[in-house]
């Protein structure tokens, strides 16, 4: 058989030198759980640390690093996680365990196991730790909606089955998988490949796509092209990677998550979209894409004060509800008040010809008068300066001339 060049390789099991994999949890509750886990991650070679965070009380353990340690990390000092009450305590313990793991140098990955309470004890530490590096979570919690604790990271969940309270011939076999996964992570990591060419990230959705994959195209010869799907989580993973110095330039065609936000939709990236572009002050090149949309669950999901809106079922799981003028004139608001914070190059496109794919004459979203709400706002409150410019064009958005405008303006602050 040949290896087309593109087929993956598996490295040989082989973790770097002083690494080790932690293993994290309240030992005040789980230490058998969390013991298992510690002696099948050993079995296959790797070096094994472990750490307690209960908040029970500054005890002892068997844990390799005692809770009282790890609380110590937090700003107000151990006294802020022992409090006597449960959920301020789980808070601050949370808190100090992020601070602590940005202190370890020998941190190859970290996984934990446990409930609600576990979860939210182990993973903004996860969180905190880089985009690649590995990070195993066990819950009960791992079946629902675990935005909540992945959020814009890269952390497996992995759901365990039964509660995790004693060893049995299910819970033994998914913490095995878990902890052998763990390993495998570590061992067999894929090292980032040589920064040939600069990353810069686009943003998309379904009824984006021709747009963002003809800007691809045209610019992957010179750049990395990392494309994120606008679904809240999406907009806030680009960002953490431009707070982590990873993204050149942003190709933001896809504000979507700004109208999920202010409106209410489940797919919202939160107050702090476009922030981490004003604090790296990187090239920025965004337009209106899809702002003519809220997105919610199946058409039962939409609430009752939304039921005479223009609404639009985009798949079973999937309904899409019309912007409005005046919620397009605050969405607008919005844009135009980030962008003239942003003191890096900064290009704003306006795609008058429609924002979307069914935003154009004969399509369900066709509204002129909401599209002109929103552009006039952008145009009223946007704040020129040499080095920030708004642009208007006629084309609708997945026109391949809008498109080819996008790659000229994005290419002449890159050249800036």
């Amino acid at each position: 058989m040949t290896r087309s060049a593109e087929t993956p390789t598996s490295p040989p099991f082989a973790p770097r030198a002083n690494e080790a994999a932690y293993v994290a949890g309240t030992f005040d509750t789980k230490a058998r759980e969390l013991l298992f886990l510690r002696d099948a991650i050993a079995q296959t070679g790797l070096r094994v640390v472990t750490v307690d965070l209960s908040t029970s009380a500054a005890r002892s353990s068997p844990a390799d690093i005692q809770a009282a340690e790890i609380a110590a990390c937090h700003p107000s000092g151990a006294a802020a996680v022992f409090t006597g009450d449960r959920g301020s305590a789980v808070a601050a313990m949370a808190q100090a365990f992020e601070a602590f793991v940005a202190t370890r140098d020998d941190l190859g990955g970290l996984i934990s196991a446990g409930g609600s309470g576990a979860a939210a004890l182990a993973t903004p530490a996860m969180r905190r730790l880089p985009i690649g590096a590995p990070k195993v979570m066990v819950s009960t919690m791992a079946s629902g909606d675990v935005r909540a604790y992945v959020g814009p990271s890269d952390i497996c969940m992995i759901y365990s089955v039964t509660d995790v309270s004693g060893l049995n011939r299910i819970s033994t076999m998914v913490l095995a998988n878990a902890a052998h996964a763990l390993a495998g992570m570590i061992g067999l990591r894929r090292d980032s490949e040589a920064a040939v060419k600069p990353a810069i990230g686009l943003t998309m959705f379904g009824v984006t796509t021709p747009c963002v994959q003809a800007v691809a195209a045209a610019l992957e010869g010179d750049y990395d092209c990392l494309v994120f799907h606008a679904t809240g989580t999406g907009g806030q993973s680009m960002e953490k990677l431009v707070d982590q110095n990873l993204l050149t330039g942003i190709i933001d065609v896809t504000t979507t998550e700004i109208a999920d936000h202010l409106v209410g939709g489940i797919l919202s990236a939160g107050e702090g979209r476009l922030d981490a572009i004003i604090r790296a002050k990187i090239p920025y090149v965004g337009s209106c894409g899809a702002l003519d949309m809220v997105n919610f669950a199946a058409m039962n999901t939409v609430p009752e004060r939304y039921a005479k809106r223009k609404l639009y079922a985009h798949n079973p799981q999937v309904t899409l509800m019309r912007t409005s003028a005046p919620e397009n004139a605050a969405i607008g608001a919005w844009i135009a008040a980030k962008l003239n914070r942003m003191d890096g190059p900064v290009r704003f496109l306006l795609p008058l010809g429609g924002v979307s794919a069914i935003d154009a004459p004969g399509k369900p979203f066709f509204d002129p008068e909401a599209d002109a709400a929103l552009f006039g706002a952008i145009r009223s409150q946007f704040e020129p300066t040499p080095r920030r410019r708004l642009i208007e064009t006629p084309h609708a958005l997945n026109d391949p001339a809008f498109a080819a405008l996008l790659v000229e303006s994005f290419r002449d602050i890159m050249r800036s």
